[in-house]
C-alpha cells in the first residue's frame, strides 16, 4: 500500500541498444509514459545522456550497472547507482596492475565507460609508483587490434589494462597471444562476463577482470537470490542482483514516503538505507553507493574465480 491505498507496480521495459542517442529517445518515451522511477541504464554512455532527461522531469534514476564517475557528478538530485564507481574500480585495477609490475600499458575504447575507467587506472598506476609505458585507443565496434597491439609490444609492457566491453576484450586477448605479447591482460567489469569466456575460449585463460560488488556467493543474500532467480529465469546475469536491489530501494522509498510522486519520495530516497541482496545500501551526497567494494577475478579452467575484494563497508 502507498499512503493507505492499494497499489500495483508495473514494469515498462525499453532497449537503449547501448547507444547514447537511442538512450535519450528511450528516456523521453519513459518520461512521456508517466513512469515514476527508472532502474537503468546499463552502459554509462547511455545512462549519462538519459540522466539529463530524467533530471529535467524530476524522476529518480537508479543504475544497477553504470560505473562512470561523470554519471553522478552532474549535480542532479535524481541520479543514483548501486555499485562502486570507476574511481574506485580504476584505483583497484591500477594498484593491482602495479603490484604485478611497474611497466603498464593501457587501451580504452573511447566510450564514457572505457575512457573514464582507464583515466582512473593511469592515475592509480602513477600514484603507486608504476610507469604507463603506452596508451592506445580503439572503438567499441572494432575487432582488429593488431596495429595498436604491435605498437604496444614495442614498449615491452608486463601488464596491459583494457577499458571496454567483452566483444572487444575477447579478440584482443586472442590477438595478444598471436602477436606473442606476454603481458598480463587485465580489464574492468565490461569484460568480466560469461560472454567473454564464451568469445575468448582458451585465449581467456589467466585473464584478470574486476567487477564492482562482491562475488554472488559472498553477497549476504546471494545464494537465496540465485536459487529463486534460476528457478524462474535461468542463469543469473551479472547485474541481476543490483537491478533487483535497485527496484527494492525505489519501491521502499515510495512506501516510506507514502507516495509514488518523485517530488515526495526523492528526498526519502537520498537518505534511504537497507540491507539488500548485495549487502548494506546507502547513498552519499552525489547518489553513489557508500563503501562500494570491487572484486578481482581470474579466468581458471574457463571460469571466473575470485582473487581478492578491495574496499567495502
Amino acid at each position: 500500500q502507498l499512503g493507505g491505498q492499494p497499489v500495483r507496480f508495473e514494469l515498462l521495459a525499453e532497449d537503449d541498444q547501448a547507444d547514447p542517442k537511442t538512450a535519450t529517445v528511450v528516456a523521453q518515451k519513459l518520461v512521456d509514459s508517466g513512469v515514476k522511477g527508472v532502474v537503468g541504464h546499463l552502459n554509462s554512455g547511455a545512462s549519462i545522456p538519459a540522466s539529463r532527461i530524467y533530471s529535467d522531469a524530476g524522476i529518480a534514476q537508479i543504475s544497477p550497472a553504470s560505473t562512470a564517475v561523470a554519471y553522478t557528478h552532474q549535480g542532479f538530485n535524481t541520479t543514483f547507482r548501486l555499485m562502486a564507481n570507476d574511481s574506485q574500480q580504476g584505483k583497484a585495477l591500477g594498484e593491482y596492475a602495479t603490484r604485478l609490475s611497474k611497466r603498464v600499458a593501457v587501451v580504452d575504447d573511447r566510450t564514457a565507460y572505457g575512457q573514464g575507467l582507464i583515466d582512473e587506472v593511469v592515475k592509480a598506476v602513477r600514484t603507486s609508483g608504476g610507469d604507463v609505458v603506452g596508451r592506445e585507443f580503439t572503438t567499441d565496434k572494432s575487432t582488429d587490434f593488431t596495429a595498436i597491439l604491435t605498437t604496444l609490444k614495442g614498449k615491452r609492457p608486463d601488464v596491459l589494462v583494457f577499458g571496454g566491453m567483452d566483444p572487444q576484450a575477447a579478440p584482443m586477448a586472442r590477438q595478444m597471444q598471436t602477436l606473442g605479447i606476454k603481458a598480463q591482460f587485465i580489464g574492468g567489469d565490461g569484460m568480466q562476463s560469461a560472454e567473454f569466456l564464451k568469445l575468448a575460449g582458451s585465449f581467456g585463460e589467466g585473464v584478470i577482470g574486476s567487477s564492482p560488488g562482491l562475488p554472488l556467493e559472498k553477497m549476504p543474500g546471494g545464494m537465496d537470490f540465485a536459487k529463486r532467480f534460476e528457478e524462474r529465469f535461468g542463469n543469473v546475469q551479472i547485474y541481476a542482483p543490483f537491478a533487483y536491489d535497485a527496484t527494492k530501494v525505489l519501491t521502499g522509498a515510495m512506501m516510506k514516503a507514502g507516495s509514488s510522486d518523485p517530488a515526495k519520495y526523492l528526498p526519502v530516497l537520498a537518505s534511504y538505507q537497507m540491507d539488500g541482496v548485495i549487502g548494506p545500501i546507502a547513498f552519499d551526497e552525489r547518489g553513489d553507493l557508500k563503501d562500494g567494494p570491487v572484486t578481482l577475478y581470474k579466468v581458471k579452467d574457463g571460469r571466473w574465480e575470485p582473487v581478492e575484494t578491495v574496499g567495502g563497508p
